[in-house]
C-alpha cells in the first residue's frame, strides 16, 4: 500500500492542505475531507455527470480524477457557485422551471449549465441539449431544465444589451 500524500489546492476559494490516500478520487477527497456534499457520486464512471465540477475554470468528472492529481488547482463546487451569488439567477430557474426534482443531478446539471452560459449570447435549445448532454436526469426529461437555462440566457443577453 502506497503512503498517504499531502496535497494542497483551493476549494472555492479557500485554500486547503490534506493527506489523502493516493488513490483517493477527488469525489470522495470533497465529500468526505472537504465536507462538501453537494458534490454527488453517481456511476463512478465518469458517465452520468452529477459529479461534474470545475477546476481551473473548466468541467471535469471528478470520480475520474485523483484528488493527487488536482494539487496546486482551483476547484469549484456547486456549493461555491451557491455561494458566490453569481449563478442566483440560475438556481432561481431551475427552482421555478421545477428543474430540481429529485436534486440528484442538480449540482452537476447547474455546474454544466453555468459553464455553457458562461461562454455569452443565447444558445438555441440544440446547443443547450447537447450541452448537458453529459449528465443524466432521470426525473425532469430535461425539458424543464432546457427552459430555466434558456430563460436565464435570454435574460442576461437583455440585460447585457440594454446596458449598451
Amino acid at each position: 500500500m502506497s503512503a498517504p500524500v499531502q496535497i494542497t489546492l483551493s476549494i472555492n476559494g479557500e485554500p486547503i492542505t490534506a493527506t489523502v490516500a493516493p488513490r483517493m478520487m477527488l469525489v470522495d477527497f470533497l465529500r468526505e475531507v472537504a465536507a462538501l456534499t453537494g458534490t454527488h457520486l453517481g456511476c463512478a464512471h465518469g458517465v452520468c455527470g452529477a459529479c461534474t465540477v470545475r477546476l481551473d475554470g473548466a468541467s471535469v468528472r471528478s470520480c475520474l480524477m485523483l484528488a493527487v492529481q488536482a494539487e496546486g488547482t482551483e476547484i469549484e463546487t456547486i456549493e461555491g457557485l451557491a455561494d458566490s451569488g453569481a449563478e442566483a439567477d440560475l438556481l432561481d430557474a431551475f427552482h421555478r422551471h421545477n428543474a430540481v426534482q429529485c436534486g440528484y443531478c442538480s449540482s452537476g446539471m447547474l455546474v454544466s449549465a453555468a459553464e455553457l452560459l458562461a461562454q455569452g449570447g443565447v444558445p438555441d435549445r440544440a446547443t443547450i441539449r447537447d450541452h448537458i448532454s453529459g449528465n443524466y436526469c432521470r426525473c425532469t426529461g430535461y425539458q424543464s431544465i432546457v427552459d430555466a437555462v434558456e430563460e436565464v440566457a435570454r435574460t442576461r443577453a437583455g440585460k447585457a444589451g440594454a446596458g449598451a
